[in-house]
């Protein structure tokens, strides 16, 4: 019986979500990789976040409409699901936005995070 469960997200773009689990100090390995769970059950996903719960990982696996968050929840203590989507979310937005701007010719002048989280981004582009 699997225990790993599958959450999909608007998360589509590979570049930024890696670069989102590299902004909140994930390691992570991509290509054809498996995630562990419960009596060593696998399941295969295309980015693999190892946990430091001995025998659980987290990964992420082509969906519907973007990429899924697999895992096995029952043995990762130290990780909140809800909290890692949430994080994750804004910092795929933050390179998102980002890469969108400078698609558009926008420079980046300055970049300031309030306490709250939000991020003020200063642009300019050269007409």
């Amino acid at each position: 019986m699997s225990h790993f469960t599958r959450l999909q997200t608007r998360l589509v773009e590979r570049e930024h979500l890696t670069a989102a689990l590299g902004d909140l100090g994930y390691r992570y390995q991509e290509g054809e990789v498996e995630i562990r769970g419960y009596g060593g059950n696998r399941t295969s996903v295309e980015i693999k976040v190892p946990t430091s719960n001995a025998g659980y990982d987290i990964g992420f696996a082509r969906g519907e409409s973007g990429y899924d968050m697999v895992a096995d929840w029952w043995g990762i203590h130290d990780i909140n699901r809800d909290e890692l989507l949430a994080s994750l979310t804004r910092r795929y937005a933050y390179h998102a936005t980002r890469a969108s701007l400078a698609r558009e010719g926008f420079d980046l002048v300055s970049e300031q995070t309030q306490t709250d989280g939000r991020v003020h981004l200063l642009l300019r582009r050269m007409v």
